[in-house]
């Protein structure tokens, strides 16, 4: 059973630093994809970023702030956010799409106060 486990929330001032981590266990074979979204109140969940075999991609609004990363053997994302503002308050999530299938993780809240 695939099971995806989130950290590194937390509230932080704005300017500030966060680094999430996503782990995957139940995993045998290669991962599609992996990404970070994030769905602040009364709002859409939205893609921050993603990671394939053919590179990285990234919303507009966190582009040169945020970076995807992945470590394979430990079949971990993680996601380093800096210079945080206000705006990306939200509950952060992990995706992974793994043998067509696509699994979330609970959500880690992020709070950037100003």
């Amino acid at each position: 059973q695939v099971q995806l486990v989130e950290s590194g929330g937390g509230l932080v001032q704005a300017g500030g630093s966060l680094r999430l981590s996503c782990a995957a266990s139940g995993i045998i074979f290669s991962i599609d994809f992996m990404g970070w979204y994030r769905q602040a109140p009364g709002k859409q969940r939205e893609l921050v970023a993603q990671i394939t075999s053919e590179g990285t991609n990234y919303a507009e609004s966190v582009l040169g702030r945020f970076t995807i990363s992945r470590d394979n053997a430990k079949k971990t994302v993680y996601l380093q956010m800096n210079s945080l503002k206000p705006e990306d308050t939200a509950v952060y999530y992990c995706k992974i799409r793994y043998r067509g299938v696509n699994y979330w993780g609970q959500g880690t809240q992020v709070t950037v106060s100003s």
